[in-house]
């Protein structure tokens, strides 16, 4: 019987989940097929209600429903519990079992500039379920301190509050910047080329490394300011894949294949959607 699992958000058509997942598919010669699911905003919890009666494995889930889905749980990992946000469920046994896979493939991707989080502080702009999902990763890895600059302050010391002592709240972007090894943009400002959020780079020591979950445009306005002044970047790109990996063997009992170029499957289909 095939085995249906996808990526659930709002919006969903900007996702590349459903390139790489497939060409993972195609490659292990698996009887199964990974879709886009655009939920309604107000009705996330109907919708993968109704999901689970047709049959589907399990979702990735995406902006802005990662901290809904964690909520409609019976069973969740560590991450996912300390993150208060899950970005994969799976259906099984009559259950939804939660997780939270991008804090591993954030680590992942950070790894290809050579960064360890014990390096130093981390700044992080956003507090929704992606700067979550990122703060509890650096905090269990053994980040010194993870500093939470958000545009509403109360969202950031909700969130630095429920990390423990590691973490802490920023009112000002230019102190938290103050002596950082990485600066991560988990809002979702710059997507689809807009302007991304307010980053005093000069502010940072220039060897901080610089990422943006955000990965349509692949270089965004936050990467290019970062670039310009002096810091190695990370593109979101290599964060999506690194979250996919563990996803994918939650829902197919199988590791991705090896062969598969999965960042040159992205950037086809991301050069497809232009």
């Amino acid at each position: 019987m095939t085995i249906t699992a996808g990526v659930v958000g709002n919006p969903i058509a900007h996702s590349l989940s459903p390139a790489i997942h497939n060409a993972w598919i195609a490659a292990a010669g698996l009887d199964a097929e990974y879709h886009p699911f655009l939920s309604p905003l107000d009705g996330f919890a109907g919708f993968v209600s109704e999901l689970r009666t047709k049959g589907v494995r399990g979702v990735n889930v995406t902006i802005p429903f990662k901290q809904e889905a964690l909520a409609l749980a019976g069973r969740a990992g560590d991450l996912a519990r300390m993150a208060g946000a899950a970005n994969l469920l799976v259906f099984e046994n009559g259950e939804i079992r939660a997780d939270n896979t991008d804090g591993p493939g954030l680590l992942a991707a950070l790894g290809v500039q050579g960064f360890q989080p014990t390096d130093g502080p981390a700044v992080i702009l956003g507090a929704g379920g992606a700067a979550r999902g990122a703060a509890a990763a650096l905090v269990l890895a053994g980040s010194p301190q993870v500093r939470i600059v958000n545009r509403t302050r109360e969202r950031a010391q909700a969130l630095a509050a429920s990390l423990g002592e590691k973490a802490r709240d920023y009112d000002r972007a230019e102190d938290a910047f103050g002596g950082a090894a990485v600066i991560i943009n988990a809002t979702s400002l710059g997507l689809g080329g807009g302007e991304g959020p307010t980053a005093p780079f000069e502010c940072a020591p220039g060897s901080a490394v610089v990422m943006d979950m955000v990965y349509k445009p692949l270089v965004t306005d936050f990467l290019d300011r970062a670039a310009e002044a002096g810091h190695p970047t990370v593109d979101g790109l290599e964060m999506l894949i690194g979250q996919a990996r563990p996803s994918f063997e939650a829902f197919f009992g199988h590791p991705p294949p090896a062969e598969v170029d999965a960042r040159a499957v992205a950037l086809a289909a991301l050069e497809a959607m232009a």
